[in-house]
């Protein structure tokens, strides 16, 4: 039992370490910077942060969420994305234990966070993350003993096929786009991380959610059905969903269902 609460632990200390360079990457990729070079700076004074300035939310707190060197106030999404990863990692750990399993859905946990923040800002989900994170999800396939790499295959072509076809077949009775191309790419990662016997509940998971989060917005704002709102946060939320609790979700649809 103490040896599983210390690794619970220490996967979520690694996540909060994970979630700090996340906050870099949701920062700069979209503004096509690279996450390496320079090092951690304030964005407003161009300074350059010590590293007992980079602490996982310790920092934050003690700094009472300003810059060190020019005061400037310090959003509260950094500590938050920092909080959120540990949190998965660790849940990711218990789900699946101490093998290359935890490994790679920690990183696919990772790449939706990243993804997830972006959209939201930008409406965008940049191809420099799901077109390769498609290939390492198949690659992945083969490091994972329930995920065979014909069902990994069929998930990219099922979750990105699928897509398409709602896309294509809106398009053609509105004549207007209704879904973005990164969404379709983001569900094929999804499926190849996942397994095309994922594909079906995560476009329901997400839907549903979309529609909890999304009405109430557009009958707060007014707009009908003329307010965007971008769709990859609610896949990112379905796949984790499906990812952590799948199994039982569809035990207890199931049960509920059919007896």
């Amino acid at each position: 039992m103490q040896e599983a609460v210390f690794i619970y632990i220490f996967s979520f200390l690694l996540g909060l370490t994970i979630g700090s360079f996340l906050n870099v990457c949701i920062y700069r990729i979209p503004e096509g910077k690279s996450i390496l070079w320079p090092g951690s700076h304030c964005p407003n004074c161009r300074n350059k942060l010590r590293w007992y300035h980079n602490i996982p939310v310790l920092s934050y707190v003690l700094l009472k969420g300003r810059c060190s060197f020019c005061g400037t106030g310090i959003s509260l999404r950094y500590p938050a994305v920092e909080v959120l990863t540990g949190t998965l990692f660790a849940l990711v750990v218990s789900r699946f234990g101490l093998n290359p399993s935890a490994l790679v859905y920690s990183f696919f946990v990772a790449l939706l966070i990243v993804i997830t923040f972006i959209d939201l800002d930008f409406q965008i989900i940049p191809d420099v993350l799901s077109l390769p994170g498609i290939v390492v999800g198949f690659l992945c396939s083969f490091l994972i003993p329930w995920l065979p790499w014909s069902a990994s295959l069929l998930g990219i072509a099922l979750g990105g096929g699928s897509l398409f076809l709602v896309a294509f077949t809106y398009k053609l009775l509105t004549k207007v786009d209704g879904m973005g191309g990164g969404d379709i790419k983001l569900l094929a990662m999804i499926g190849a991380f996942l397994g095309w016997k994922a594909i079906l509940p995560v476009i329901f998971l997400s839907s549903a959610i979309g529609c909890l989060v999304g009405i109430p917005l557009m009958l707060r704002k007014g707009s009908g059905t003329k307010l965007a709102i971008p769709f990859g946060p609610f896949l990112a939320l379905g796949a984790v969903i499906y990812l952590l609790y799948g199994g039982y979700l569809i035990q207890w649809y199931l049960r509920v269902s059919f007896g």
